[in-house]
């Protein structure tokens, strides 16, 4: 069984009367990517820095490796990498010397790796930090955590400002990592992103978290989207259970149907004889759509 690389129970966080985090369970182990998302304010930075010890909780437990997030920092950080958001950089030294300095904080330097990662993401690190936009800032950071012999990754909204193409290198880096049996924590709103690399999700909203487990797990609860063509025209089925949004015209359909009842609805398609069917399913934006619905539709 594999071992927890960052456990959180029961933590709340208070600013003020404002409570930024309300009762956070979560889990990830090692060899497991965790993908965190909700919209800015969500909570999602929050939890990162009471992960990274920056902030105290005020009630409850976040360990990392088994240590106190808070108590424990300095010697959790041996073992971690982060990315934020939006990264700041010494302005007066170069790509390369930021990334072996923080390289250098884990100890080991792997210099073949660190040429790999330059090349793939394409960054010069020759270049002052001042010079660079946004996106080769981000990328100094990608390199120094993956170069870096880590045991869990902290990312926090680590692709923001990268082109499509270096977010597939980043992808690729993250997938690796968690082959190679390292735990990965990641905190985005690219749904896509989260989609692919992720084993299991955590939804929060307004610092709780709505919904929690794998893919497969949580798209029972949203609906798959039904193109149907039959020969004979289907009568009455506005009023089947689980249908959504019917569109009708003759004997093509299309409509939504929960997850649940699509055994039912196939069966009664079926009768009327299927020329044509195609089916697709839920993604992670419908279910993060689902559970940030104002209308509750």
């Amino acid at each position: 069984m594999s071992k927890a690389s960052l456990e959180i129970t029961n933590l709340t966080k208070k600013f003020g009367k404002f409570t930024a985090l309300n009762d956070i369970n979560l889990k990830v182990t090692e060899g497991e990517v965790f993908g965190y998302i909700g919209p800015n304010g969500a909570g999602k930075t929050t939890t990162i820095r009471v992960l990274l010890g920056i902030l105290q909780a005020t009630k409850g437990q976040a360990k990392v490796f088994g240590l106190d997030a808070w108590k424990d920092a300095v010697e959790i950080h041996k073992r971690i990498a982060y990315v934020p958001g939006d990264v700041n950089l010494w302005p007066n030294m170069t790509g390369g010397e930021v990334i072996d300095l923080f390289v250098s904080l884990r100890g080991k330097h792997n210099k073949t790796r660190r040429e790999k990662l330059l090349k793939d993401f394409d960054l010069d690190p020759t270049k002052k930090c001042r010079t660079y936009s946004k996106g080769n800032r981000q990328k100094v950071a990608l390199i120094a955590a993956f170069a870096s012999d880590a045991d869990l990754f902290i990312l926090d909204e680590p692709t923001s400002g990268l082109d499509p193409l270096m977010e597939q290198i980043f992808q690729e880096c993250v997938l690796e990592q968690k082959n190679n049996g390292k735990g990965v924590f990641l905190s985005s709103h690219i749904l896509s992103e989260v989609e692919r690399l992720c084993d299991r999700v955590g939804i929060i909203r307004e610092g709780k978290l709505v919904e929690t487990g794998t893919l497969a797990e949580m798209r029972h609860l949203t609906r798959n989207t039904i193109h149907v063509e039959t020969e004979k025209i289907v009568e009455g089925f506005e009023s089947f259970k689980g249908i959504f949004d019917l569109k009708q015209k003759q004997n093509i359909l299309t409509f939504q149907v929960d997850g649940n009842e699509i055994g039912a609805v196939m069966a009664h398609l079926t009768q009327h004889n299927i020329k044509k069917l195609e089916s697709t399913p839920p993604t992670l934006e419908d279910l993060f759509m689902l559970h940030y619905d104002t209308k509750g539709g």
